[in-house]
């Protein structure tokens, strides 16, 4: 299947915080917005993708390239009026051909499960299946109300809270059937929300509602932003970070050479754990300036969380390379329990 990447937004209130940088290339651990979605359309089999551009269009199209550093290809279309949501779509046509395509936002922070979305909408035929998520506050978004079979019967766009009915979020995360981009006028300005998807309701086509499992988040105001950087340097939000953000081949073989043995825990929650480590080394004494570190005579323990993961580095310096290494695991051994 083919994708069109709707990277045209300007990203006006992230103003703030991103001055006047295209909304999809925000960066987010190390790499803008819009390569993180590039490569989770990579990771569910779509390697064919045209992006929708128009604000900054040229810095957008050099930014992501042609996508063979991607194992990708990369075509582009610029709006030179806005054609809205669907508009921008249609003015993709060439590209999609007669066949279906999935449809996803380029300034979006997402690690969805694309392929399940695929599956069901091949297997019920329906003319757009829509990617839902829950949200237990779904204010800022438009919702879809869903009958027991997945159809959607009536979206609510952006209510107050006397207006919520479901808590099942549009993410704009769309498979459209060759027959809803027919429905699509050309050339002029054209929506999902406020036009597409209710002609298709009245002409009574099936709209398929899938809530999928896994992370997305709106990037729209300096607040969501935030939480998304905090959610992916956490774990929550599942990304491949920038080089950047992982350490170098040569510097992991200096700090194997200065510290003597290195390991590192995955665990759930790497503050938390480092808290009881903390309290369980507060009579050894150890030292809380750069994580928690033990010494000796004959040792150098250091714990500390990694930047770029959800996992604890347990490294130890000692003149016994053997000793260093026992060390090491004992101290993964107490983390692992006191993680239980």
């Amino acid at each position: 299947m083919k994708a069109i990447l709707l990277a045209g937004g300007q990203g006006t209130r992230l103003k703030a915080v991103t001055g006047d940088l295209p909304k999809p290339l925000v960066p987010l651990l190390g790499r803008p917005l819009a390569e993180h979605i590039l490569r989770l359309l990579k990771k569910h089999g779509i390697r064919s993708v045209c992006a929708a551009v128009r604000y900054r269009a040229e810095d957008v199209m050099e930014a992501l390239g042609d996508g063979s550093r991607l194992g990708m290809r990369i075509t582009y279309r610029v709006e030179e009026q806005a054609l809205g949501t669907a508009g921008a779509v249609k003015n993709c046509a060439d590209f999609i051909g007669d066949e279906d395509v999935l449809v996803i936002s380029g300034d979006a922070a997402c690690d969805m499960g694309l392929t399940e979305l695929m599956e069901r909408h091949r297997e019920r035929g329906a003319a757009v299946t829509l990617a839902l998520h829950r949200d237990a506050s779904p204010l800022r978004f438009g919702l879809a109300v869903t009958d027991g079979e997945g159809a959607v019967r009536a979206f609510v766009e952006k209510p107050d809270w006397n207006r919520v009915v479901t808590d099942l979020v549009n993410t704009g995360i769309y498979i459209l059937s060759p027959r809803a981009i027919a429905a699509i006028p050309e050339g002029r300005a054209y929506d999902f929300g406020k036009d597409l998807f209710p002609l298709l309701l009245r002409k009574g086509e099936l709209l398929l509602g899938v809530p999928v499992d896994g992370y997305w988040c709106d990037v729209g105001t300096p607040l969501s932003y935030y939480r998304c950087c905090v959610d992916a340097l956490e774990g929550r939000l599942q990304l491949e970070p920038g080089e950047s953000f992982m350490q170098s081949k040569e510097e992991a073989g200096q700090e194997m050479k200065d510290q003597g043995f290195v390991l590192d825990f995955p665990c759930r929650d790497r503050a938390a754990l480092m808290g009881r480590l903390s309290q369980w080394m507060l009579e050894l004494p150890a030292d809380y300036e750069d994580g928690i570190r033990l010494r000796d005579a004959r040792f150098d323990l250091h714990i500390c969380p990694e930047a770029g993961s959800s996992a604890l580095r347990i490294a130890v310096n000692a003149e016994d390379a053997e000793f260093a290494k026992r060390l090491a695991f004992s101290a993964r051994d107490l983390a692992r329990a006191l993680e239980a």
